[in-house]
Formats: C-alpha cells, sequence, structure tokens
C-alpha cells in the first residue's frame, strides 16, 4: 500500500432535545416532614463538599470535587451520606435498587395529640435575649481557620482531665469541652462572670435504645440539640475538665424518646429557634460515613462540610470532621472555626497553651 494515509474528518450535528418519558407513571402525592425535621433552627441550607485523589476529570492537585448542597429539612448527615452512598452504588454499576432502601417514616417523629414534652430542653430557653456582643458577630471581619486534633492533641487535653473522666470521657467529650473554654475566653475576655454560656451538643438518636428504634433507610433528621450551660466565669477560671464533663453530661440519654419530646415541645411553643444567646453549636460529623463513599474512583481524601459558619448567627456553629494530616497521613479530627480577627488570635493562643502538658498533675483536678 502506498500513498498517504485517508485523512478522517468528524463531524457533530446539533438536533433537537428529545424528551424521554419515563418507563412508569410518576407517582404523585405529598410527604409530610416529621415535627423534628420542621423547626426554625433546621431552615438553612448547609454545604457539603468532598475531595478525591483519583479522578478522570482532574484538578491541579490530581483530584476532583463533589459538592452538594442540602436542605437541613429533608435530611441530616447520615442521612444525606444513605442517599449519596446510593448514587455512588449506581455509579459503580449497580442495575437495581440501592442495597440501603429509603424508608419515609416521619410520623414516628410527630408530636402526640395532646403534645406532652417530657424532658426539660434548655437548648430552646428563650428567657436571654440576644443582645450582647459574645453572640451577635459581624457578617464582615470573620477570619475562618481550622484545628487539627490528632491523637497527641487528644491526649495533651485528656491529661488535663481528672482520673474519674479521663478514662470516660469519649474523643467528642474531649474536643468540644476544649473548644467551648477556649472559644468563650477568646470571645468574651471581659464578660460578666455570671454571663450564661451555652455549648448545643448535635447528638444523634439512631443508635439510641428505648422502645422505638430509627429504622436503617431513615434519611430525615433523627438528632437533638441538647445543651450544656455553665457561666462565663466558671468556663474561665476552672479547669476544662469542667467544661468537658458538663459536654458529656448533655448529651447522655438523648434517644428517640427524647425527639419526641423535642416533637411535641415544637408543637406547644410554634416551632421556636433553639437558643442562640451566648452560644456555639457542635456537631460530630466523623461517624456519618463521607469518608466510605466510593463513585468508583476510591475513597474521598475528605468528605464533609465545607465550612463552619453555618445557621443563623455566623461564626456559631462548628464541626468535627475526619481529616489526615500531614505527608505521614496522620489521622485525626479537623474543626473549622470561625470568629471575628482579634478573637481568632486569642482562640489560637488558648489553644496552644491547651496542647502544653499541665504544670503539675494537681492543676487537672
Amino acid at each position: 500500500m502506498t500513498g498517504s494515509a485517508p485523512t478522517l474528518k468528524f463531524t457533530v450535528r446539533r438536533r433537537p432535545a428529545v424528551l424521554v418519558p419515563p418507563a412508569a407513571a410518576t407517582p404523585r402525592e405529598l410527604k409530610c416532614l416529621s415535627d423534628i425535621d420542621d423547626q426554625d433552627g433546621l431552615r438553612f441550607h448547609i454545604p457539603i463538599i468532598q475531595f478525591y485523589r483519583r479522578s478522570v476529570t482532574r484538578l491541579a492537585c490530581g483530584g476532583f470535587v463533589l459538592a452538594v448542597r442540602q436542605r437541613h429539612t429533608m435530611a441530616d448527615a447520615q442521612g444525606l451520606v444513605q442517599f449519596l452512598g446510593a448514587v455512588a452504588e449506581l455509579a459503580r454499576g449497580a442495575a437495581t435498587s440501592p442495597t440501603v432502601r429509603p424508608v419515609w417514616a416521619r410520623e414516628m417523629l410527630e408530636a402526640r395529640r395532646p403534645p406532652r414534652p417530657a424532658f426539660a430542653h434548655r437548648e430552646y430557653d428563650d428567657q436571654v435575649p440576644n443582645t450582647t456582643p459574645v453572640i451577635t458577630l459581624p457578617d464582615d471581619g470573620m477570619v475562618h481557620r481550622s484545628f487539627f486534633f490528632g491523637r497527641r492533641e487528644v491526649a495533651a487535653v485528656r491529661a488535663r482531665l481528672p482520673p474519674f473522666l479521663r478514662s470516660r470521657a469519649t474523643a467528642f467529650d474531649v474536643i468540644a469541652g476544649c473548644l467551648w473554654k477556649c472559644r468563650t475566653a477568646a470571645l468574651a475576655p471581659d464578660a460578666a462572670d455570671d454571663a450564661v454560656m451555652r455549648m448545643i451538643c448535635v447528638a444523634s438518636a439512631r443508635s439510641g435504645g428505648g422502645a422505638v428504634v430509627i429504622p436503617a433507610g431513615y434519611y430525615g433528621n433523627a438528632f437533638a440539640f441538647p445543651a450544656a450551660l455553665a457561666t462565663a466565669g466558671e468556663l474561665r477560671g476552672r479547669p476544662v475538665g469542667y467544661a468537658v464533663e458538663l459536654v458529656g453530661r448533655a448529651k447522655r440519654g438523648v434517644d428517640v424518646e427524647y425527639l419526641r419530646s423535642v416533637a411535641e415541645l415544637m408543637v406547644l411553643r410554634g416551632r421556636p429557634q433553639f437558643a442562640v444567646a451566648h452560644a456555639f453549636l457542635v456537631s460530630d460529623v466523623t461517624k456519618a460515613g463521607f469518608g466510605g463513599l466510593d463513585f468508583g474512583w476510591g475513597d474521598p481524601a475528605y468528605g464533609g462540610p465545607a465550612k463552619g459558619s453555618v445557621g443563623p448567627v455566623p461564626g456559631m456553629a462548628s464541626f468535627l470532621i475526619a481529616s489526615t494530616k500531614g505527608a505521614d497521613g496522620e489521622r485525626g479530627v479537623v474543626v473549622p472555626m470561625c470568629l471575628p480577627g482579634p478573637a481568632m488570635d486569642r482562640f489560637a493562643e488558648e489553644m496552644a497553651e491547651m496542647m502544653r502538658p499541665p504544670a503539675n498533675r494537681q492543676s487537672a483536678l
């Protein structure tokens, strides 16, 4: 065969869009949210973002990004992960329904008639007006910074705890208590000692006991906002163990019955916002399952909220997010914080001091 090879020419013709009808009729029905879903504190969007190390469409670093923005009234973190997990199964080639089929069942978290709350809910205490600069933060001049808690950092805080608490406190208790104490000192260094500060913990009832259990496949909200309360003077002046113990005490006992009590309070009081006066909210998403989502390119290098400043007040909420650090891939927890510039500087100083070994063992008692 002689001569040059023929030149192939590809052309693309733009054709009108074609509407492909569904194989079966799409059901039309209304689904009611539960009284837990339909509360003022969940009527906001939360950004979720994931970074992958390997992909077909690459970033400059060699990964790709999947970003999701959800309306929190529809699902909590574990519910969102369940939905994304179903999408991941389809992306990997699953030809049938997802392994975990969705369950609506919102009626189990509706209030009784008549409503009869069974718990004291300090997280919805509206007796303290939201008027002080401790919580009313400016939208401008806010600084974002992340803090890493690996084995060494958690051990440094745990070493400051009294013996009875050192072995009992969870990693969440330790980190949240440390954040609460340092943030109070940084944000309200001159606040009155009797100013009541709130640590609002996001506690899930999915694994709790009781007569009613959240079923597998439920993707609605199944968590509560139990609150720990202490004065600014107590948090500044007492060891970190005081804050850690209050956090653990607040989140224990949250189960489906507690959620039902919240639902009944929602109905009785017109779906109030959780208290934001002098408040700091921390949510642990390390066990939500973001790190196990595989769309066909392997496990994510990072999965979780994209920023710390979400919710009704700038800088009020933060998250515990599973992450790695350094070339050796040390596993730990990253916590995004959002504070005014001067307060962020003081917070970093307080955190650095907390990481130093206690001067003596007595200081941890």
